[in-house]
């Protein structure tokens, strides 16, 4: 399943430092990892909310595989439109999530304050 993770900068340092191989731990108020499941839907979270909230002004578009048959055990929910549609995975199961992506997790969108 291909999935993708609108990050700021300093998540992306963090998967940088794994090697693009792993999204970093889940902080103590964050129970839920919640990649989306569409481009379109996490360019709007980059745009207008990463860009937005982080000290920097930046926001990213991260897109990763996760095999098919691991992705079957999380729900997905839709949280406002038809396409805001997420994949909630337990911050406690992130690390085994983590396992499970195939390849790499690639930047493909960046956006900033203008």
């Amino acid at each position: 399943m291909i999935l993708y993770r609108p990050v700021g900068t300093k998540e992306l340092g963090l998967i940088e430092k794994s090697g693009y191989k792993a999204f970093p731990p889940r902080l103590p108020e964050q129970p839920i990892f919640y990649p989306v499941l569409n481009e379109k839907y996490a360019d709007e979270i980059a745009k207008n909310w990463n860009v937005k909230y982080n000290d920097d002004h930046k926001g990213y578009v991260t897109r990763f595989e996760v095999e098919d048959d691991f992705c079957k055990k999380y729900e997905s929910h839709v949280v406002g439109a038809a396409y805001h549609e997420e994949l909630w995975v337990p911050a406690e199961e992130l690390d085994e999530f983590n396992r499970h992506i195939v390849g790499k997790i690639e930047i493909i969108s960046e956006y900033a304050s203008e």
